[in-house]
Order: structure tokens, then sequence, then C-alpha cells
């Protein structure tokens, strides 16, 4: 199997040489998942080798969101598949972006069902994109190999949506080399900047983004710390803010330090709370499994289920300005607890800045 490219990758961007000259038949591309990740990917996949591959194939258990993106794009870059079947029989490399483990297996159950009715007569590649819990990178790695032909790639992204629909992620992978290499160039720069390469355990790439969202959470945790005691203190927020573009001007800093001083937090535009939750389920076991403390992640869980109840309960109440909280939300604990407001940052001030 050979894939085609349309521009060269940025150097240093992929870590393999190119893989070989394509052969006699164009690569089929398949995705399942369209949600607020998978949509930007698989809509840049589709574009990207529009005049070189065929129409990507998608999927997706809302069909709408598949409808959606055909309308989008058209039937000359997009096809929707009616099932699960279908996307494994068509393409030779399927691209996953799942919201958690359980859909993860359920998903993967099915392709191997998909899998043991056609048996594959050529090399075909799984490479699943979702956060995982590595372990269940390993049990998917397994089941796979049992059919043959039939490889499988972790590869997580970094990023948030408006950096999956500017295809600026950043991509962890871990699996069979020849596979990561018709994959890496793949996805280099079409859905993404960077791979960082992880080996063959197909566990190592999900380890590290744990660790990597660990750090996020962590380094929100504190700047919703940060911006509530500088609004606390008479500063103002957004005061605080702008020195933190001046002094740690990181990307995901700048951009959830915005979503949290404008109280920007829909998340159905961004990384849903729940996933927030989920992560830190994750990292936390990681770190209990492996004897590693991370009191920052602790911390930040709180925060996360904290901003989820006082969420729930604006639901019950029918007073949520939004269905889904973004999960930099999470400074609403910080601001309840020092006695303000958890979702409106104009009420509730403790201290009137004096001028």
């Amino acid at each position: 199997m050979a894939n085609l490219l349309q521009t060269p990758a940025h150097a240093g961007a992929v870590p393999f040489s190119r893989p070989p000259t394509p052969g006699v038949h164009p690569l089929q591309l398949g995705f399942c998942g369209l949600g607020a990740m998978g949509y930007f990917m698989a809509r840049n996949l589709a574009t990207s080798f529009k005049s070189q591959l065929p129409p990507l194939v998608v999927y997706n258990r809302t069909v709408t969101k598949s409808q959606k993106l055909l309308a989008e794009l058209g039937a000359s870059s997009i096809k929707v598949a009616d099932t699960l079947d279908q996307l494994v029989t068509e393409c030779d490399v399927i691209f996953t972006n799942l919201a958690n483990d359980a859909v993860v297996t359920s998903i993967y159950n099915e392709f191997a069902k998909a899998l043991a009715q056609t048996p594959p007569s050529k090399v075909k590649i799984f490479v699943e994109m979702s956060t995982i819990y590595p372990t269940l990178a390993g049990d998917l790695d397994r089941l796979l190999s049992s059919f043959p032909h039939t490889h499988f790639v972790t590869s997580p992204i970094f990023g948030p949506p408006p950096g999956a629909d500017k295809a600026t992620l950043v991509i962890a992978m871990s699996g069979d080399y020849r596979s990561k290499k018709e994959v890496a160039f793949l996805l280099v720069p079409a859905v993404g900047r960077k791979v960082i390469d992880l080996g063959g355990n197909v566990e190592k790439a999900p380890t590290l983004k744990l660790i990597g969202n660990g750090m996020i959470m962590g380094a929100n945790e504190l700047l919703a710390e940060t911006l509530t005691l500088g609004e606390k203190s008479g500063i103002g927020q957004q005061t605080v803010y702008n020195l933190v573009k001046e002094i740690m001007p990181a990307p995901g800093i700048v951009a959830y330090g915005h979503k949290m001083v404008n109280d920007l937090f829909d998340g159905s535009e961004g990384f849903a709370l729940d996933g927030g939750i989920k992560d830190a389920n994750h990292i936390r076991r990681l770190a209990a499994e492996l004897n590693c403390p991370m009191p920052a992640v602790d911390n930040t869980h709180r925060g996360l289920i904290s901003a989820r109840a006082m969420h729930q309960a604006q639901v019950v109440a029918g007073t949520q300005q939004w269905d889904i909280l973004d999960w930099s939300s999470l400074i609403a604990s910080s601001r309840v607890a020092a006695g303000l407001n958890p979702f409106d940052s104009s009420k509730g001030t403790g201290v009137v800045r004096e001028d």
C-alpha cells in the first residue's frame, strides 16, 4: 500500500521517509466520528486529496453530521456510508475519532465483525485518534491483529477544535512502522503540522496524550485560580490576562484564558466538560498505577466536577445559558469559592478597583 501526496511535508514534521511510489489503485480513505474535532479533520482530509483520491467515505452515528459534511463539500469529496460494515469493507485506511473508551470499544467490535465476515485481501490500516486509556489500545491491537493484512495505529491529536479547523494539530503516533509511514504522510499537512513518533508499542501514543492533557488541564486550573484572584484583588481578571499574554504566551493558555475572561463556555464549540472529566479520570488512574502523584490534575478534576454540578443545577432550574459546557468553565469552582458568580464574571465582584 502507498499513499499520494499533494504537497511535500514540512521539513522535520514527519519523522519517517516517504512511502513507496503509489500503486495501481489509489487509496480509499474512511473516517468514523464527526464530532467537534472529527468533522474538521475529515473535511480537511477530503479537501486535501480531492484531486488525487476517491471521495472520503464517512460514517457517524448521528447521520445528520455526515449529511452536513456532504452538503458542504459535495459528492466529489464525500461519500456517506450507511453502515460501519460498508466503511470497513470499502476503505483501505479508516480513521476514528470518538467520544470515549466505551464508544471506541463498541465501534471496533463492529469493525471486527465486519472483518470476520469479509476478510481483507490487501493491507488495511485502522487509525485510532481518540483519547483513550493506553491498555485499551493494546486490546484493540490484539483484536485487529487476528485478521489477515490488518494493522492498527494509535494517533491521538493535540489541539482544540480551532486547531483541527486550521490543520495545526500535533499528532502522536505509535504502532506498525510501515503503517505509521503511510498514515503520517496522509495527515501532515492535511490535518496537522507535526508527527511525534512513539515507536511500535501502540500504548505509548495514548500515554503521551494523557501526559499532555494533564499538563494542559493543570495549567488551566492555575490560570482559573490566578484570574479569580485578580478579580477579587481589584486588579481585574482582564489585566491579569493581559499580563499572562506578555509573560506566558503559550497558545493553549492564551486561548483558554480568553474563554475564561469572556465567559465563553459553550462546549458545543469547544472541548466539552465531560471530555475533560473523562481525561482527568484516565490521567489520575495512570498516575495511581505508576505511583506518580499529580496533585495539579487532582485539583483540576475537582474543578471540573464542581462546574458540572453547578451547571446541572442550572439545567434543573431551567436557567442554564449553555446546553454543554466547555472545560474552561472549571473556573466556576474558583469563582464560587471566592464568593463570585460561577459563569458570569460581571456579577458578584467583591472588590472595586481603585484608580
